[in-house]
């Protein structure tokens, strides 16, 4: 297997994972995310995987240390990874957005401060895009105008900024807005920046606490696939697993879909606990004439089977 995910390149896992993905948005297309928007939003973040550097010597990420970093963006819509880029351990989350593509037609970009960039923030606007993030404590800016706030609601201010440092004014020349927000759960502060002046200010603090979403699919990724122990020290062989990885995540999310089951991802992949290099996963399932009960995916409803070396799983249920 090592020989094979060092000579079969790993492009032809990311193109299949780009067709899968395109099912899955589809599917989910109608789905609505915590919070109520006509236009997409996505999830921006990354997560760094360890390699041992003895093996693994081309991703040097510290001095006796080596490390891939998954820079992804998730569709809240269903949360399917839609873009992924696969770098060294070093790589900075600003310098990901290079590869970041930018949806025109007003879609939200929520990611945290350590993507800020204003030269490349300026991208956004002249996209029709929007951009939430959380601003830096050293940010140079001055005030042009308040707008009025609910502090029941943590709010604590609304304004209309524009940037003074001697090189953001120059990377991002129109206004910005900053809102003021304290956490009623954890007392926190936190400050964000956005280039959307039509939302509300508590939607734009509830679109950044949507961002935790990422944060599930990279503990999926890393709790139920192997992707630590991996077949080939090559980096292509590192690619491979990965994407053969983010294949299986996609596919279930298109079964749960496709067999309307009312299971939650998350439950149904913690359910199934597969690993990405074993044997294929097949879903084949039976209706009943009753009427619609729930949906019923437990271990004891499920019958595992085996024809011609694949696993093949039978879930019964009524629909």
């Amino acid at each position: 297997m090592a020989q094979a995910n060092q000579n079969r390149h790993w492009r032809i896992y990311a193109d299949f994972a780009s067709i899968l993905i395109a099912q899955a948005r589809k599917l989910y297309a109608g789905d609505s995310p915590s919070i109520e928007l006509e236009q997409t939003v996505y999830a921006f973040d990354s997560t760094t995987i360890d390699l041992c550097l003895a093996l693994f010597p081309w991703p040097r990420f510290r001095r006796r240390k080596g490390a891939v970093k998954l820079h992804t963006l998730i569709d809240l819509r269903g949360n399917i990874p839609c873009f992924v880029h696969i770098s060294s351990g070093k790589m900075r989350d600003v310098k990901a957005l290079d590869h970041l593509p930018v949806e025109p037609g007003g879609a939200f970009y929520v990611m945290d401060r350590g993507c800020v960039d204003f030269a490349r923030f300026y991208v956004f606007p002249l996209n029709m895009a929007f951009f939430v993030t959380r601003a830096k404590k050293n940010l140079q800016y001055r005030c042009r105008a308040h707008r009025p706030v609910d502090k029941a609601t943590g709010l604590r201010c609304d304004q209309t900024i524009v940037l003074t440092g001697s090189k953001t004014a120059t990377e991002y020349p129109v206004p910005l807005r900053r809102v003021k927000y304290v956490d009623p759960d954890t007392g926190k502060r936190l400050v964000f920046l956005t280039n959307n002046f039509i939302l509300d200010a508590l939607t734009i603090a509830k679109l950044y606490k949507c961002r935790w979403q990422v944060e599930l699919f990279f503990k999926w990724i890393k709790q139920h696939l192997p992707i630590k122990a991996f077949y080939g020290a090559s980096e292509n062989a590192v690619k491979t697993q990965v994407w053969i990885a983010i294949c299986v995540y996609v596919l279930v999310a298109i079964a749960k879909k496709e067999l309307k089951l009312d299971r939650s991802l998350n439950e149904i992949l913690q359910i199934l606990s597969l690993t990405c290099s074993r044997k294929p996963l097949f879903f084949r399932h039976s209706r009943s004439k009753s009427p619609r009960t729930n949906t019923q995916i437990a271990l004891t409803s499920c019958r595992c089977s085996t024809s011609n070396g694949t696993v093949v799983y039978d879930f019964n249920y009524t629909g």
